[in-house]
């Protein structure tokens, strides 16, 4: 037993009382708690809820996949798995036989084993498995289309007996499969009880099939119009979706591989039985005629035979007698009858043909078996009909009841035969236990000569007028005095029995009244040979096939055929032979009420059927003076945790001796026995205790093996990180070990490179040192920037810097940019330049006072052209903080300074020309034309300047434009300047153009000089500009401003950072 939540008692083998009335109200109170299924030992006894219930998804999968029945809730999973694991582990044929009457839920149970059994199979996905595992769930839907019917007692009643065999490989993976059919109940295909229904295979046609099918069938949709169909007065149910239902059975063909002209042999023969039922006759005299002849004409054209020929079988017989051939005419009650027996015979082959074709898709293949399937095992699964008692109970009823004897008799003597032999093995002795043994029944049935069934056949085969009444009268004279047969002259005072009518038979299961009119005439289930001629003459072979025996000549003698009571009574005797060859699992099932209801639990009723399904004997059977037994290992391994001497490990000898010890300290030793591998528990009250007690003590032990677990895995993580942090720093500095290496190569010789290394490439650094490789970049520049500034002498540095930052702009844009002069910055303090430098330094000093700037950056001579399109000669000074427009010749000031910060951008063209535009702030730009008396090039000293002290002011950069067309703004007037130059003239200067706004910068051609050819320079990876010319200028200063020295990177940092320059990293 297995701790949950429980309802009731889980396992009738544990209840205190042994009796019918606990046993009902037991399963009363797990049908009201929501529980359907309960056991007794290993039988599963299940109760149809009449509702969905979630009880088989996945997850129910998962809990009883491999568990043993007790440890889990009553379940048929557990029977199933049960069945499977005993054929899987120890290699034996199994079988599961499922029992019980009309609407108790056999049909369902079976498919849920299936499901079951299809779910824990095929774990490797095989395709082929896939395949046999999809044909054995599908077969279902063809074999419950055409064998199934609604009852006034199930809407989905099976009315024939069903076997099946799936084979499996040694995995345990399905393979195939044999389906063996009992008794199809066919006399319902001709007649129905009020509230009933036909096979669903006719309604599933009419209301499934669409118009042309219908009219191609000759069909139309209307279950009225065809006599076979409409005596039940029920042609729809609730319950049942016959258009859906069809197209499920049309897919399932499918997948088992009928062609499509099988199918539609199929479906036509099914319409031709309901054309059959309409078929009606008229008595003309010596004459039996068919009062309508068109529907013959369509069964003709459906079974594919001559119209003639169908309606001479129907109305006529041939007779074959010492090589004559007679043909006699029948009366309309013997047409009648035959039309009946030929549409029931009809069905029955088909039933028999779609069975052949199911078994023809699941069989295993004969080509593979000897390779992989050679040592395969079985599981059958027996969904047969229960005992059946009616108001009026016929020939389908006594051999159902038959079967059922056979079922129960096996049923006792194997379960009387298991606990024989385990009592034997566990040396313990055996206790008779009083059952009804209904062999005394079986053998009133089937014994030859005097059984029920013989006496029978021998009315069928007497010559002559033998009727049922005659037959009873020869079962009243050979089974006088049977204590479980009467009839009403063998007991005239028994008022319940008719006279000549009705005979009573005692099963186990109650006694049950049978009428015997029509029993003759089912036994023979006699079929005219002209029917079966006609069918085999059909031009359509898969119709012709089903009727071999037609092919005789109709002068050959043919062997009189068995009744259908030997055959079944023959086909009874061989199921149990299958059965008691294999080991048995039982799934009985019961019907709480007749209403379909799933909260009403009829006592009665159920009563009725405990009785006749034989639950009590089953229970004191297995019960047998024992409530509980369990292997020792087993025993001990769930219920150590109780005694101090067995937890957590028993030690002191075998598992017998430790649970011997377990059971002695709780005080149970006069409550067990011992056997030789198993201890036997007497009273229910003791397992109960045991169980308790291991319930309190569970949920603390899981508590602790929760701590443990966590407490490992964590320690266990945690070495984990440990070793994965150690194992990642060697390798981080193996990788960093690696790298260097690779890096000392790679720059082995770079001192002795004419670019100090600039161009090699860095090999891909590890992830570990991708920061710190841009350090080591980092100090390379700074080093190699050393090597290239050694050579140039210390005061030369700030020059350099203004030049480095002129390149970033202007590098590769323009043709000359005076990078190769000496940069003097303030020109017009020179005498060279400037021969009033006098009259500029002393202007100079005056504005250095007013407005408070430090140092003069650069001086010139310009030209520029104003608003107006005038040009006029002005001179520019640029301070570290202002720009000024100063008078050529007296050097003040013609408009207040510019701040530095108005500029939004410098342009300039890429000639050699000297024109600069200075974009301001205000819409009134300064477009000037640099002049220097020996023609140098200071457009790129004055874009340094620029650019640097934008820099430092604004911690920002300036744009700069090289461009041959250059718009600015004068006078908030956008104006376009364009540079052409001219043989004419000996200096530049400004002209209107052609068009409105547009300026022309004419410069002399003259001026031009000699450059050396252009190089290819990326500008990501060029050189550093060449050291400029060591002299000093012409007022002394060595450099710019004050000359005072500035050092490079962080060695010897100017004190007041005023000569810091952009960019200076890049080069």
């Amino acid at each position: 037993m297995a701790s949950y939540e429980e309802v009731g008692i889980g396992d009738a083998v544990l209840l205190d009382e042994i009796s019918t009335r606990a046993f009902v109200e037991n399963l009363r109170v797990r049908f009201n708690g929501g529980k359907i299924y309960t056991y007794i030992g290993e039988v599963c006894v299940s109760v149809n809820p009449y509702r969905p219930i979630n009880l088989y998804g996945k997850e129910y999968v998962s809990q009883y996949k491999g568990r043993e029945i007790f440890e889990r809730p009553p379940h048929i999973f557990a029977i199933a798995d049960a069945a499977y694991k005993a054929m899987k582990r120890r290699g034996k044929d199994t079988c599961i036989v499922i029992s019980g009457e009309s609407g108790s839920g056999k049909t369902e149970a079976s498919k849920i084993i299936m499901r079951y059994i299809a779910a824990v199979t095929n774990v490797a996905g095989q395709q082929e498995i896939e395949r046999v595992k999809n044909v054995l769930l599908q077969s279902n839907a063809i074999l419950e289309a055409f064998g199934n019917a609604k009852t006034n007692r199930n809407d989905n009643s099976s009315r024939f007996g069903k076997y099946m065999d799936i084979n499996f490989d040694f995995k345990g993976d399905p393979v195939g499969g044999f389906v063996k059919n009992y008794l199809l109940e066919k006399s319902r295909v001709v007649m129905q009880q009020p509230g009933e229904r036909n096979f669903h295979s006719f309604y599933q046609v009419l209301f499934g099939a669409t118009d042309a099918e219908l009219s191609r069938l000759k069909l139309k949709r209307d279950v009225n119009a065809y006599h076979y169909v409409r005596q039940g007065g029920t042609p729809r149910v609730d319950s049942i979706a016959d258009k859906a239902d069809y197209k499920s059975c049309q897919g399932a063909f499918k997948t088992l591989g009928f062609s499509n002209e099988k199918i539609d042999a199929i479906w036509r023969v099914v319409s031709a039985i309901l054309h059959l039922g309409n078929v009606q006759f008229t008595g003309g005299g010596d004459e039996t005629l068919i009062s309508n002849p068109e529907v013959v004409r369509n069964i003709a054209e459906l079974i594919k035979v001559p119209v003639d020929a169908v309606m001479k079988a129907l109305c006529h017989r041939v007779i074959a007698a010492r090589g004559e051939v007679m043909e006699k005419m029948h009366t309309e009650s013997e047409a009648s009858y035959g039309r009946d027996a030929f549409a029931k015979a009809i069905y029955e082959r088909l039933f028999s043909f779609v069975v052949d074709g199911v078994n023809t898709a699941i069989e295993v293949r004969v080509e593979e078996q000897d390779r992989r399937y050679k040592y395969n095992t079985v599981i059958g699964v027996l969904d047969i009909y229960g005992f059946e008692i009616f108001d009026k109970n016929n020939f389908e009823q006594f051999c159902i009841n038959y079967c059922n004897e056979k079922l129960q008799q096996l049923f006792i003597e194997l379960v009387l035969k298991q606990e024989q032999e385990e009592y034997k093995r566990e040396g313990i002795t055996w206790t008779n236990i009083d059952y009804f043994n209904n062999q005394i029944i079986c053998d009133l049935v089937e014994q030859p000569h005097k059984g029920i069934i013989a006496i029978m056949d021998e009315a069928c085969l007497n010559v002559g007028k033998v009727t049922d009444e005659l037959m009873l009268e020869a079962m009243e004279n050979k089974l006088k005095g049977h204590n479980h047969f009467t009839t009403r002259k063998l007991s005239p005072m028994d008022k319940e029995l008719k006279h000549v009518e009705e005979f009573r038979v005692r099963h186990y299961a109650g006694d049950v009244v049978y009428n015997v009119k029509g029993f003759i005439e089912k036994n023979k289930d006699t079929l005219f040979q002209d029917f079966k001629r006609l069918m085999y003459s059909s031009s359509d072979p898969v119709i012709s096939s089903m009727w071999p025996e037609g092919a005789k000549d109709i002068t050959a003698t043919t062997k009189r055929p068995q009744t259908a009571g030997t055959m079944f009574k023959n086909s009874m005797v061989a199921l149990v032979k299958i059965l008691m060859s294999k080991e048995p699992y039982y799934v009985r099932c019961i019907k709480p009420n007749d209403q379909k209801s799933p909260v009403i639990f009829d006592d009665q009723r159920v009563t009725h059927q405990v009785n006749y399904l034989g639950l009590i004997e089953n229970l004191r059977v297995r019960r047998a003076g024992f409530a509980y037994r369990q292997s020792y290992d087993r025993f001990l391994r769930r219920y150590k945790m109780i005694s101090q001497y067995t937890w957590p490990n028993f030690h002191g000898g075998s598992d017998r001796d430790g649970t011997k010890i377990l059971v002695e300290e709780q005080g149970f030793t006069n409550d067990v026995t011992y056997g030789n591998t198993k201890i036997f528990v007497r009273s229910p009250q003791t397992l109960f205790a045991l169980e308790q007690g291991r319930a309190m003590l569970i949920p603390g032990i899981v508590v602790f093996l929760q701590k443990m677990w966590r407490g490992g895995v964590q320690r266990l993580r945690y070495r984990r990180m440990v070793a994965a942090r150690t194992i990642l720093h060697h390798y981080r500095l193996y990788k960093m070990r690696s790298y260097m290496v690779e890096l000392l190569r790679v720059f082995r010789n770079v001192r002795q490179m004419p670019d100090y290394g600039k161009h090699v490439r860095w090999p891909a650094p590890p992830l570990t040192l991708r920061n710190t490789v841009t350090d080591f970049q980092s100090i390379h520049n700074r080093w190699r920037a050393q090597m290239i500034l050694h050579k140039v002498p210390r005061n030369e540095w700030p020059q350099l810097r203004i030049k480095v930052t002129a390149g970033d702009a202007l590098m590769g844009k323009r043709a000359d940019w005076g990078v190769r002069d000496k940069w003097e910055g303030n020109y017009l303090a020179s005498n060279q330049e400037n021969h009033d430098s006098s009259s500029f330094q002393s202007a100079v000093r005056n504005m250095k006072n007013k407005d408070a700037f430090k140092e003069v950056l650069f001086s010139s001579l310009v030209r520029k052209i104003n608003m107006k399109d005038k040009m006029s000669e002005r001179a520019l000074l640029v301070t570290d903080k202002q720009m000024y427009k100063l008078h050529s010749k007296t050097f003040k000031p013609l408009r207040s300074p510019i701040p530095i910060q108005e500029l939004t951008g410098i342009s300039v063209s890429p000639g050699q020309d000297q024109l600069v535009v200075l974009h301001l702030r205000g819409g009134n730009d300064f477009v000037i034309s640099l002049i220097s008396q020996e023609n140098f090039n200071r457009v790129g000293e004055l874009v340094g300047l620029l650019l640097r002290q934008y820099q430092l002011l604004c911690k920002s950069d300036l744009k700069v434009l090289v461009q041959s067309t250059i718009q600015c703004m004068l006078g908030n007037k956008t104006r376009i300047i364009t540079v052409e130059e001219t043989e004419v003239g000996s200096f530049a200067a400004f002209r209107r153009g052609k068009k409105r706004g547009e300026l022309i910068y004419m410069w002399p051609s003259s001026l031009n000089k000699a450059l050396p050819p252009p190089t290819h320079t990326n500008l990501n990876h060029r050189h550093a500009p060449p050291a400029p010319p060591s002299h000093a200028n012409g007022n002394g200063h060595n450099g710019y401003g004050n000359g005072k020295n500035i050092a490079y990177g962080n060695n010897n940092k100017q004190t007041n950072g005023s000569h810091l320059y952009a960019n200076q990293g890049q080069y």
